[in-house]
């Protein structure tokens, strides 16, 4: 019976056999791989291992490696050369499991990375930084706004004054008198005490505000019609702020307008000599007029420099 024959019986019978000719077939199986090929021909040689390997599979292959896509046995029989043939009285060379393969990563929203600092700016993390205790950080001085001291129209006025520096500021009485700048009031008189023939003077100037700016300078405006409530001594006003109304109280000649001065502090009250004006104001309206923020600090500290602040006038 040919060995194809005896296979499709067995496979007809559905049953296993455990040997082939009496002798069991993992016994032929080992004797088979330990058998050098120099000592039969190549053709049964293939005869012998077709026998084996049908009657294994008969029964579902037995422990024999299968030759698949993830795997290739290179069996004695099967190679022109004498690479991959087992040798006499050595093992059989185990075949390599190839690693299973697994299945790609799934990718992944990119992270935006958080910003960073400039690189010519950013420190490393294990850098000390200076504090407070250490490094005083200098604040520059906010520059002051100025603004014109009377609003509204018609307004005129002229560069000089008579007998001292000052300027008067020609308006329609009721125009609202404003603060130049930010600062804190100094001086109020919502009393007019001017009486003709009376003391030169101190009581010139009718109704009057004076404030002391932030920028140090006593900015003194007189002959006003009235003085906005809430405007007193050492409060604190903003410029353009109104702190009254232009008039004609004190020396005014009946004649609405602004006597406007600038002068430094010194003792912020009853030096009407001082508060009066004792530099010219005229290249500063212009400026503060068309909205250019120019300060009188440096004339009038360079006047005190020189002439301290007299008692008298």
């Amino acid at each position: 019976m040919s060995g194809t024959a005896w296979y499709r019986r067995q496979r007809h019978q559905h049953r296993c056999p455990d040997s082939v000719g009496g002798v069991p077939i993992r016994r032929l199986r080992a004797s088979a791989a330990r058998l050098p090929a120099a000592l039969f021909p190549a053709v049964l040689v293939r005869a012998v291992l077709t026998l084996v390997l049908l009657a294994a599979s008969a029964c579902g292959g037995g422990d024999l490696p299968t030759a698949g896509p993830d795997r290739q046995v290179d069996h004695p029989a099967d190679t022109a050369s004498g690479e991959g043939r087992p040798t006499v009285g050595t093992s059989t060379p185990e075949v390599p499991t190839p690693e299973t393969p697994t299945a790609p990563e799934t990718p992944t929203a990119p992270v935006t990375p958080a910003a960073t600092a400039d690189p010519a700016t950013a420190k490393d993390s294990n850098q000390t930084t200076a504090t407070p205790e250490d490094q005083t950080a200098v604040t520059p001085a906010p520059r002051l706004r100025y603004a014109f001291p009377v609003t509204g129209r018609p307004i005129s006025y002229h560069p000089t004054h008579s007998a001292y520096p000052a300027t008067d500021i020609f308006a329609d009485c009721g125009a609202p008198a404003v603060a130049v700048t930010d600062g804190v009031v100094l001086e109020v008189s919502r009393v007019d005490r001017y009486r003709p023939g009376g003391p030169a003077g101190p009581f010139n100037g009718g109704k009057l505000v004076s404030l002391l700016g932030d920028d140090g300078v006593r900015y003194y405006g007189s002959h006003l019609d009235t003085v906005d409530a809430g405007i007193d001594p050492g409060i604190r006003v903003r410029a353009g702020q109104r702190l009254g109304t232009v008039g004609r109280t004190g020396n005014a000649n009946n004649v609405c307008h602004l006597h406007f001065g600038l002068s430094p502090p010194c003792t912020g009250r009853d030096d009407w000599w001082l508060r009066r004006g004792v530099i010219w104001p005229a290249r500063y309206l212009d400026a503060w007029r068309t909205g250019t923020h120019r300060s009188p600090a440096g004339e009038v500290t360079e006047w005190r420099d020189r002439h301290g602040c007299p008692t008298a006038p």
